[in-house]
C-alpha cells in the first residue's frame, strides 16, 4: 500500500497544479477544450477502477471472511451489501442528485431486471460491442445527449457467479471475461472546457464516496458488524473506512485520469 499511497500524492499535487493555474472564469470560454469522448474515457477509467475495487477486494474478498452481498441488500431483514451491478448503480443515482446532466447507466442484452435491456439505438450500438468489444460514441437524438458505451467484462468469478444463479437470469453460461452488457454514458456537451472535465470527474468520486458510505451505513445494522477501519476484507473480518476506500479508488484511477488532462491543460500554453 505504501506504492500506492505515493502515487495518490503524487496525483493530490498534479490536480492542485492543475487548478491553481486553470484560467480566471472570464477565460471559459476561450480555454482549450476537450472533446466529451476523452472526457467519457477519463470516467470510464475511473468507473473500471472503483468496480475492479469493489468487486475483488470487497465482494470477492469479503465474502470469504463471512460478509454477504445481494440484491435485495436495502430490505430491513437482509444483512448484506451491494452487488457489483447494484453498487454502480447506487453511483448512478447519487450522480443524478449531483445537479449535472451526467448520467450513467448499466445496460445489457441479457438483463436480469429487465429495465436494464438496451432499446433503440443503444441496443444497435451494443450489438457492435458484443461483436468487436470496441467503444462505441454517437449522439443520441432522442435523448439529445453525447453518449458513449463501453463494455462490462466480467472480470471476477464473483460477477459470474452471482448471474449464473440467479433464478430469473436469461443467461446461466456466463464466463470470466465474457462481455456482460456496457457501461453508458451522456453528457450534453460535444467538447469541455478542462474545468468542467474536473468537475465531472470529481462529481463521480464524489458519488462513489457516498455509495461507500450508504454501505457503511447498512453496515452498522448488522448483527455481527465488521470493524471498520485501515483493514481491508483480505486482511480479516474488516471494512476499510470510507476515507480508506476513496484513497484506494483515486490511486489505481488517478494517472490515467491526471495524463489526459495535463495534456490537454498543456496545449493551453
Amino acid at each position: 500500500m505504501k506504492t500506492v499511497a505515493l502515487i495518490a500524492a503524487v496525483a493530490a499535487v498534479i490536480v492542485a497544479v492543475v487548478v491553481a493555474n486553470a484560467p480566471p472564469p472570464d477565460d471559459l470560454a476561450q480555454a482549450t477544450k476537450i472533446p466529451v469522448a476523452d472526457v467519457f474515457a477519463v470516467l470510464e477509467a475511473e468507473n473500471d477502477a472503483v468496480r475492479k475495487l469493489w468487486t475483488e477486494e470487497i465482494v470477492g474478498a469479503g465474502q470469504g471472511r463471512g460478509l454477504r452481498f445481494d440484491k435485495d441488500w436495502r430490505d430491513p431483514q437482509t444483512q448484506a451489501g451491494p452487488l457489483p451491478a447494484l453498487f454502480l448503480r447506487e453511483i448512478a443515482e447519487h450522480l443524478r442528485q449531483d445537479g449535472l446532466p451526467l448520467y450513467l447507466f448499466l445496460g445489457s442484452d441479457f438483463p436480469i431486471n429487465e429495465a436494464n435491456r438496451f432499446t433503440g439505438l443503444q441496443a444497435e450500438y451494443f450489438a457492435e460491442i458484443r461483436m468487436t468489444g470496441e467503444p462505441q460514441f454517437f449522439r443520441d437524438e432522442e435523448i439529445g445527449m453525447h453518449t458513449a458505451m463501453f463494455s462490462d467484462v466480467a472480470v471476477a468469478q464473483a460477477c459470474v457467479a452471482c448471474h449464473n444463479s440467479e433464478p430469473e437470469t436469461p443467461k446461466a453460461d456466463w464466463k470470466v471475461g465474457d462481455i456482460m452488457g456496457a457501461t453508458t454514458w451522456s453528457y450534453p456537451k460535444e467538447e469541455v472546457a478542462v474545468e468542467e472535465a474536473l468537475s465531472l470527474v470529481g462529481a463521480l468520486r464524489d458519488a462513489v464516496r457516498v455509495a461507500y458510505e450508504h454501505y457503511l451505513d447498512e453496515v452498522e445494522t448488522f448483527d455481527d458488524p465488521p470493524a471498520v477501519g485501515a483493514g481491508w476484507p483480505a486482511d480479516g473480518y474488516l471494512l476499510p473506512s470510507a476515507d480508506q476506500f476513496m484513497h484506494e479508488a483515486e490511486a489505481r484511477a488517478s494517472a490515467r485520469t491526471m495524463q489526459v488532462l495535463l495534456r490537454y491543460r498543456q496545449s493551453e500554453g
